[in-house]
């Protein structure tokens, strides 16, 4: 159970900050050698953060329900990444991404990114520049995002401010276009946890969802109230650091 309250507050507390999650889980797992770790765990807490979005950002969901035109331009925006997550997936592939040289060498590449995209001016935002074809662009930079250590938010947010979207726009950019994506991670989930025969299994998931549902709200509420004041600097600065820690860790052994 302690593993799976570790793990619950990692994903929770990463999955909105541009670090990336799924570094964060598979590197603690490994670090600790936790037993409950699995990519249909990562799954689960997945749809905790799901859970979240949707209630943290139930108005503006609600108003792109009337909008459909933005409703659409969100969707089109992840199928890319739907698509090349289900070949990974379905071929078996995503596992040799899960190494700790691509780890560390991803996460400092893309802290450096999002230093460098945070400088562009803030001169657009989602109700007068949200056009279908910066919904795509961003879309093709959230495929990325499978690769651990890239963090979907991070590449999304990257994506928008070098669109040049201001830093609030391109959070909720970010968060409202995880929402197909995670929503299609979790069916796939979900359908693994229905068909597993021990019961014991089902009801850890279900802890897991829960518990990264509550510290899932707290970041994003915390992120949003952050970027009033201040910018991506220090998480840029932060992947680096860990990126140098990862890989030093890596080229020792």
């Amino acid at each position: 159970m302690l593993e799976i309250i570790i793990l619950s507050a990692i994903q929770g507390i990463t999955e909105f900050l541009p670090i990336s999650s799924s570094s964060h889980l598979i590197l603690i797992s490994k670090y600790f050698s936790f037993t409950n770790s699995s990519i249909t765990l990562d799954l689960s807490l997945h749809l905790g953060s799901l859970l979240a979005i949707i209630t943290c950002f139930k108005k503006d969901i609600y108003n792109f329900t009337k909008n459909k035109k933005v409703f659409l331009k969100i969707l089109i925006s992840s199928i890319p990444t739907i698509i090349v997550g289900y070949f990974l997936v379905y071929f078996s592939l995503i596992d040799y991404l899960r190494n700790y040289e691509l780890i560390g060498w991803v996460t400092i590449f893309f802290g450096v990114l999002l230093y460098f995209g945070d400088l562009k001016k803030s001169t657009r935002s989602i109700k007068n520049d949200y056009n279908l074809k910066t919904a795509i662009y961003i879309g093709l930079f959230q495929i990325l995002s499978l690769i651990p250590g890239v963090s979907r938010s991070g590449i999304t947010i990257t994506g928008a401010r070098f669109f040049n979207f201001n830093r609030i726009d391109s959070i909720k950019i970010s968060f409202l276009m995880s929402i197909p994506t995670l929503g299609a991670v979790s069916v796939f989930n979900l359908k693994n946890i229905i068909t597993q025969d021990n019961l014991e299994f089902s009801i850890l998931n279900l802890i897991s969802i829960t518990l990264s549902f509550f510290f899932s709200y707290l970041t994003i509420k915390f992120l949003l109230n952050f970027l009033k004041k201040f910018n991506f600097t220090y998480f840029a600065l932060y992947r680096i650091l860990l990126g140098i820690l990862i890989l030093y860790n890596y080229y020792s052994l």
